[in-house]
């Protein structure tokens, strides 16, 4: 099964603020087996928000929301998802007692507007949200013939996290076929992007099954391998050959194969051959250093 994470927020669509609630996400995802296929940013607009959800429901078997739970007029999640959806939205009394209990013990009294968060999608369970007022909702069943699974979750990362963790993770479980995700990292040194792709793309699209990557950063070339199979062990075996098959064709450029840095590498050499290594730096003004002394 793949995914889609939609992050909600004008705010997103700034220089001034970066989403990093669907790496977590996605990192989580991955451990369930789930590919995550697509990533949306949708600012705080009604008829954007519906026709992102539309989108998402379309090509993916799960789509989860970030955001927009909150008690403020451009807090439009749940409208969005229940117009996409063709629903209606139910306010919930004991989401509304909830609430006012948890302003009464901070000795506040909850302002009207507050109540939209009781408003739960028609068929949709409330996971309760225990470090803030937004609850999330899960939503699934059959979609133009095939099973979705709809979740709505705050967007603050401390709230977030917890209830995916604790409302999400178990629910996902019973719900998806048993599948595992592989990853493996080659890192490459000394060798341009493209004359790296042209010695080893024929190699490794003898790997349909295998999903290949390549990214070029600064003064390295990373390849990144996954793999989708019943097993861990499976997964892994696949994309141990093919990072095999890459790192023989490769030799001496690939630098690692199990995540390290280039710091760390060249401290091992050193480490080995009980060597030293003395640096005068200017124009640089420390940084070579710097990156050699964060390992320790």
């Amino acid at each position: 099964m793949n995914a889609e994470i939609i992050a909600i927020g004008s705010e997103l669509l700034t220089p001034f603020r970066q989403d990093t609630n669907s790496l977590f996400l996605t990192e989580k995802l991955n451990e369930l087996g789930v590919e995550v296929a697509f990533k949306t940013i949708a600012g705080d607009n009604r008829a954007h928000l519906t026709s992102a959800a539309e989108t998402a429901l379309s090509r993916v078997d799960i789509v989860i929301f970030m955001g927009g739970l909150g008690p403020t007029e451009d807090d439009l999640t749940r409208e969005a998802v229940a117009d996409a959806l063709g629903l209606e939205l139910r306010r919930d009394p004991e989401i509304i007692a909830k609430l006012e209990q948890r302003f009464a013990s901070h000795k506040l009294k909850m302002s009207s507007n507050n109540a939209k968060q009781a408003d739960v999608i028609a068929g949709a369970t409330v996971l309760p949200n225990a470090l803030g007022t937004a609850p999330g909702q899960w939503l699934s069943g059959k979609l133009d013939g095939r099973e979705r699974i709809i979740i709505l979750l705050p967007g603050p990362p401390h709230e977030l996290k917890a209830l995916f963790t604790e409302q999400c993770v178990e629910r996902l479980k019973k719900k998806l076929p048993r599948t595992f995700l592989a990853t493996r990292v080659l890192k490459i040194a000394m060798m341009g992007e493209s004359q790296c792709d042209a010695r080893v793309a024929p190699l490794y699209q003898r790997y349909p099954d295998v999903q290949t990557t390549i990214l070029a950063g600064a003064g390295e070339i990373q390849l990144h391998f996954k793999a989708q199979a019943e097993t861990l062990e499976a997964a892994q075996a696949r994309v141990d050959e093919v990072a095999e098959v890459i790192e023989g064709e490769l030799g001496d450029f690939v630098y690692s194969d199990q995540g390290e840095s280039l710091e760390q590498i060249v401290g091992y050499y050193l480490q080995m051959r009980g060597a030293t290594l003395a640096a005068a730096e200017s124009c640089t003004g420390g940084l070579f250093a710097e990156r050699v002394t964060s390992v320790s």
